[in-house]
């Protein structure tokens, strides 16, 4: 089946109903930590990666590149050579670009040019702090998936996260929450960043918002929990979806020696088996 011809919501539903997973594969490429026969190689970035990808596409619901981990190497040649791999040889995987853009509404239709366009994602992750007009640009290209930060798993996202607002006095990320799921999608495209670290906020973001998806960063290297995570965010009666949930250095850089393909796949496969053991708790 061609993934082209569904939108981001249907493929995800279908990669949780066929992989059996709410895993999301990372590509956060740091050079420094690339093994060494990808040192110095002028595609080595993308043959990692490439590698990761061949070694867990069978674990996962989704793919996760981040573009700042490649833009800083020069190397959007190289991610745009990934996400057309990951299209052609895993269609029925959706493939997420992490860039966390937020701008106004002119510059944001040339980051979503540059999103669904240029890297052929499925989804991108954006930053509602300007407001929704600098959401709609992306909302504009039929079926393609928004994930917007709600609550992020770094701990300096309490500054303004926490913060009450008017007009209820609640915390800014469940006023997002509010807006994303009651007056921004009316597209059916919408997706939540909510952090593992936090799961009682994960809780109750999901109160707020029914059946959206959760893109969900934080487990593996950030240390969140993976029962305390997938308790807090799964919908009711719905075992094994309703999340991605995200590792990626974990997985990545499980081995630097020439088993690190194998070595991901290990992690990647204790991941997703973990995750299936929450669901049923």
């Amino acid at each position: 089946m061609n993934s082209s011809s569904n939108t981001f919501i249907q493929q995800l539903q279908s990669a949780w109903a066929s992989q059996g997973s709410m895993l999301c594969v990372g590509f956060d490429p740091d050079p420094k930590r690339l093994p060494a026969v990808f040192q110095d190689k002028p595609e080595g970035i993308f043959e990692f990666c490439r590698e990761i990808a061949d070694a867990t596409a069978d674990t996962a619901c989704s793919f996760k590149p981040q573009i700042a981990y490649f833009a800083s190497q020069r190397a959007e040649a190289q991610l745009e050579k990934l996400t057309r791999y990951l299209k052609d040889q895993y269609p029925h995987i959706p493939v997420i670009l992490d860039s966390k853009r937020g701008d106004i509404g002119s510059t944001a239709d040339h980051y979503a040019l540059e999103a669904f366009e240029r890297y052929g994602a499925d989804a991108v992750t954006v930053n509602p702090y300007m407001g929704f007009d600098t959401i709609e640009p992306y909302l504009k290209h039929a079926g393609k998936g928004v994930i917007v930060l709600c609550r992020t798993s770094n701990l300096g996202g309490s500054d303004l996260q926490f913060l009450n607002v008017a007009p209820n006095g609640e915390p800014l990320y469940l006023h997002v929450a509010k807006l994303a799921a009651q007056n921004w999608n009316a597209s059916g495209q919408i997706s939540l960043v909510v952090g593992a670290t936090f799961p009682k906020e994960i809780a109750q973001v999901r109160a707020i918002v029914g059946e959206m998806p959760l893109l969900i960063p934080g487990i593996g290297a950030q240390g969140g929990d993976i029962d305390a995570t997938v308790k807090a965010g799964g919908i009711p009666n719905q075992l094994g979806t309703g999340m991605m949930i995200n590792s990626s250095r974990a997985i990545l850089y499980a081995s630097s020696g020439n088993d690190f393909a194998e070595a991901a796949r290990k992690v990647a496969i204790a991941t997703r088996d973990a995750l299936r053991a929450a669901s049923t708790k």
